[in-house]
């Protein structure tokens, strides 16, 4: 199971416990209360959850500002906002 390790302001990133083989559904339409995983709240809308297939047991950070142009991870795009 998943482990949220930090709930973030709306224009940072999650820190998540990821294990490897698993596979994850980042939210890209900001709107999950699922947060950073989709929830479907995007039905109806142009927006796609991002695939995120876990290699390995490790710690990762999933963007929520939505600017990272390595979605679904955090590239450090909030600091500019």
């Amino acid at each position: 199971m998943s482990k949220i390790l930090k709930s973030p302001p709306e224009k940072a990133y999650y820190m998540v416990e990821v294990e490897a083989g698993k596979t994850y559904f980042w939210c890209a339409c900001g709107k999950s209360k699922n947060a950073p995983f989709c929830d479907g709240s995007h039905s109806g809308s142009e927006f796609n959850p991002v695939r995120y297939e876990a290699e390995t047991n490790k710690v990762v950070s999933f963007c929520w500002c939505h600017k990272s142009k390595t979605p679904p991870l955090c590239d450090g795009s909030h600091k500019e906002l």
